[in-house]
């Protein structure tokens, strides 16, 4: 059957396939024929030209015609816009061999075969001196790093434990409590300070991440710099807390 009057010069449908589960939208021109239009459907359905059925659906999804002339132009079939190509595989491959990727073999490289290409991004980045390439950099933050634990050392064995304290966090009204913990710590790197608040001031009862530091109650308990811990004779304030 052939189509009469004027008619688009492409025509947009649906491609489904016997190989997978999907479909996908294509837009073609009418003027190919079935032998053409069946090769550019190798690249969307995976099956080859010379393996393939093709049948014709309308928008109702029911069958037109099958697609069977290989000369024929497409546009010489009842196709309009909305209609369904189903690509029928003769090819002897199953449903889903496509989609499956676990199946497709995957291409590894040793790491010293990695280290001796030239176009890799490691190699990039070796020449560029960039990331943890850049010994220069990378010593300067260690370097750096050492530094500052060097400083709060030194800042922490001057906050005895048991000492009296206050605590002046950026943002945050002044704490008062007692020194219970100096030190380095699992949960975070550097030294801290473990401070038990006069009031349920804290985040803690002493213990973070199951281990514990020191006793406490329950929201008395916080770790803080030694930056902002200042020791002195801080009598303990009544903030109305337990009233609340």
């Amino acid at each position: 059957m052939e189509v009469t009057g004027l008619s688009a010069p492409t025509v947009t449908v649906f491609i489904s396939s016997s190989l997978n589960s999907f479909r996908s939208e294509k837009r073609y021109s009418r003027s190919l024929t079935i032998a053409e239009f069946k090769c550019k459907l190798e690249l969307v359905v995976g099956s080859p030209a010379s393996c393939m059925e093709l049948e014709l659906y309308g928008p109702d999804d029911k069958l037109y015609s099958k697609l069977d002339q290989e000369d024929a132009l497409l546009g010489s079939y009842p196709i309009d816009d909305g209609c369904r190509v189903h690509v029928i595989d003769h090819s002897g491959a199953r449903l889903g061999e496509y989609e499956d990727v676990s199946k497709v073999e995957k291409y590894q490289i040793s790491q010293e075969a990695y280290d001796q290409r030239q176009d890799s991004i490691r190699s990039f980045l070796k020449r560029s001196k960039l990331g943890r390439y850049n010994e220069e950099e990378r010593a300067q933050q260690e370097a750096e790093a050492t530094q500052r634990l060097n400083e709060e050392k030194t800042q922490a064995r001057a906050i005895p434990v048991g000492s009296r304290c206050e605590v002046r966090a950026p943002g945050q009204p002044p704490r008062r409590g007692t020194v219970m913990y100096v030190g380095l710590t699992d949960f975070k790197p550097g030294y801290w300070i473990g401070v038990r608040y006069d009031e349920p001031l804290g985040k803690n009862d002493g213990s973070v991440n199951g281990k514990r530091y020191f006793e406490c109650q329950a929201k008395y308990g916080a770790f803080v710099k030694p930056s902002v811990v200042t020791v002195g004779d801080f009598p303990e304030e009544d903030y109305g807390l337990d009233e609340m």
